[in-house]
């Protein structure tokens, strides 16, 4: 939906293998997403070693500063992390300590140190597993989620935060849960990223096939004022019903109803839901419903 949006935008003529380019930007925009999520929360826990380190090299360091605890800085499943080769190659290759502000990782830090929970945290001498993953997750959904410097540095960063953001927080949770969960060179399984992008080419390719069913129930609408996502999706509806024959015909209709929900107008998922449903029945009834692998089509 997001590269026939950029496509839909685009004044100039594409070149062979333009979409699909476009699509991998999409997905490797939403592992740099997840990358620097869970490297800002790597950081944040490290920084009790650099507060430390401030507060001793201090020239005259009090009491409370030479005995500032660094027990979060050993967290086990932050070692874990730490140790998981395939983030590695992901931090290696996305660069996050490029884009990172360490101003912001310091007040993350300390709004941490000032919580009840890490109080507790640090009071207790034992690392059962259970707290240790309970603190690097508190750190992502109680510290980071909710500020508001943090949400913006990350609104800058990341364009496409609105749309991937709570998937891409679920992903997080998850990982810190199961450190080396995740394979980061193929967080879209080959399997979803060939749907994906058979899917995008078929709507291009079979776009007036498709337009042909879509049009004659436009005419009671303005075309002007539909909007472009409307469109695109009744597209992609349309190309579902006819060539993805693992797709249940209702099971299309739902989802673009919701996608129409959640990204274009409040009258959307109504209106697309209503072409889609009309177009499916009289494909039922003139006995037009025999879907083609799409595998065959391109």
């Amino acid at each position: 939906m997001q590269t026939l949006y950029t496509l839909e935008a685009q004044e100039q003529t594409l070149k062979p293998g333009d979409a699909a380019r476009i699509l991998q930007k999409h997905f490797d925009q939403s592992r740099q997403l997840l990358s620097y999520l869970l490297y800002l929360v790597i950081e944040t826990a490290r920084y009790a070693e650099t507060d430390a380190r401030l507060r001793a090299s201090k020239h005259l360091p009090s009491e409370e500063d030479l005995k500032v605890n660094i027990k979060l800085a050993g967290n086990e499943y932050l070692w874990k992390i730490l140790e998981d080769e395939s983030l590695k190659k992901a931090l290696e290759a996305d660069k996050p300590h490029l884009q990172e502000n360490r101003e912001l990782i310091r007040k993350l830090y300390h709004e941490l140190v000032a919580t009840p929970e890490y109080q507790q945290y640090i009071k207790e001498q034992s690392r059962e597993k259970k707290t240790e993953r309970d603190m690097l997750e508190f750190i992502f959904s109680t510290v980071l989620l909710p500020n508001e410097a943090f949400l913006a540095h990350i609104e800058e960063l990341f364009s496409n935060w609105d749309d991937d953001g709570e998937m891409i927080s679920q992903l997080v949770m998850a990982y810190l849960g199961k450190p080396g969960s995740i394979a980061f060179q193929e967080i879209i399984s080959k399997e979803k990223a060939e749907f994906a992008r058979l899917l995008l080419l078929t709507v291009m390719e079979k776009k007036e096939v498709i337009m042909d069913l879509i049009r004659p129930r436009l005419k009671n609408w303005d075309p002007e004022r539909i909007a472009t996502l409307d469109m695109i999706l009744m597209q992609m509806g349309v190309v579902e019903f006819l060539y993805f024959e693992t797709i249940p015909p209702k099971v299309t209709i739902n989802e673009y109803i919701d996608l129409a929900k959640d990204y274009s107008t409040p009258q959307s998922g109504q209106f697309v839901n209503g072409i889609l449903d009309n177009i499916h029945k009289e494909l039922v009834r003139e006995d037009k419903m025999h879907k083609v692998d799409f595998r065959t089509n391109l």
